[in-house]
């Protein structure tokens, strides 16, 4: 039985770290949001594949578990698109269920994850919800516990601590949108983490601090968000220093992708690095599954160019909305978004 716990939660960790997300304006209106066919399609083909249209799973061995944390990517994904509302509320209704919550964050006792409490507490929000309440859970109070004194947001947990950048930004993101804002002493915690090259790892406190391309895209919004502007501009000149010329970015095993891409994008138009992101952008375009494409395909995003993978176009497909629209987290909104889940319009 311990076993098949740990298992769990290993999977489940690994599923909110994979999550897997502009110019500082207002929330796009909706006129723009008509115009970008090619987000709008994507996020109608994310929305076609939510299992029982609320929920996508991860199956290892042949066993189909919950995935909380890519279901939450296409919560995004549909607010940063401006469409598919109806299954953005099933998709968050399904992830804040008691035993699906609970299976997520932990019991809040002797297990609670500091990165999925973040991230569903600012799912809750883009959705205009309370995360203060959520079915009865104060995720704002719960996350704040787990803060160290170093300002580290922590995991409390038998299996070890998995925290790291992605689970201290989306930390900072949601607490930013709080009445007592982001912890000045957890932002400060992240900038101490930043290598010498200007970047951000993935996991503070290695022999060599080794820069990450998505860790640095969370990191460069949250110190945006906390008012650390000079600490988030040291990463996105990192970010446009390692842009390939096909505007692409790499993963740490080196290979061009729309997750990296996607969440680098959006980190670069949130920072103004308005050439980087257009040049991010057509790289993104041109993993879209156009209407050369099988029609069940047309308007995914393709992982990496190499041949559709329908395990992997959906969390490409995601974060790839992220970087088309480039609508940062820290002002992401589900006002306004369409119901439906347009498809890519072919001749």
């Amino acid at each position: 039985m311990v076993v098949r716990r740990s298992r769990h939660r290993l999977l489940a960790l690994l599923c909110g770290v994979l999550a897997a997300l502009t110019l500082t304006t207002p929330a796009v209106a909706a006129p723009e949001r008509a115009a970008l066919t090619r987000p709008e399609a994507a996020g109608g083909w994310l929305a076609r594949q939510l299992v029982d249209g609320e929920r996508f799973e991860a199956v290892f061995d042949g066993v189909a578990y919950p995935d909380q944390g890519l279901t939450l990517d296409a919560v995004f994904a549909f607010a940063a698109g401006g469409v598919a509302d109806d299954h953005g509320a099933d998709a968050l209704a399904w992830v804040t269920r008691p035993d699906i919550r609970d299976g997520y964050l932990g019991d809040g006792v002797s297990e609670a994850y500091a990165g999925a409490t973040a991230k569903l507490a600012l799912a809750v929000q883009v959705r205009g919800g309370d995360p203060a309440d959520v079915g009865g859970v104060d995720l704002i109070a719960r996350l704040r516990s787990l803060q160290t004194p170093a300002g580290r947001f922590s995991d409390r947990s038998a299996y070890g601590d998995y925290s790291n950048a992605f689970s201290q930004s989306f930390a900072l993101l949601a607490l930013d949108r709080t009445a007592a804002g982001a912890p000045p002493a957890a932002a400060a915690w992240l900038a101490g983490t930043r290598c010498p090259d200007g970047g951000y790892p993935l996991l503070p406190a290695q022999p060599a601090c080794t820069s990450d391309v998505d860790a640095t895209a969370l990191a460069t919004q949250a110190l945006r968000a906390a008012d650390r502007p000079a600490d988030a501009a040291a990463g996105l000149r990192w970010l446009v220093s390692v842009q390939r010329a096909d505007g692409g970015f790499t993963n740490a095993a080196g290979t061009p992708n729309a997750n990296s891409t996607g969440l680098a994008a959006q980190a670069l138009r949130d920072g103004h690095r308005l050439p980087a992101w257009a040049r991010a952008r057509a790289f993104l375009a041109g993993l879209q599954v156009g209407c050369a494409g099988t029609p069940a395909d047309r308007g995914a995003v393709d992982f990496d160019g190499g041949g559709f993978d329908p395990a992997t176009a959906p969390r490409a497909t995601a974060q790839a909305v992220l970087g088309l629209t480039g609508i940062g987290y820290a002002r992401l909104s589900a006002a306004g978004a369409d119901p439906g889940a347009p498809a890519l319009a072919c001749p």
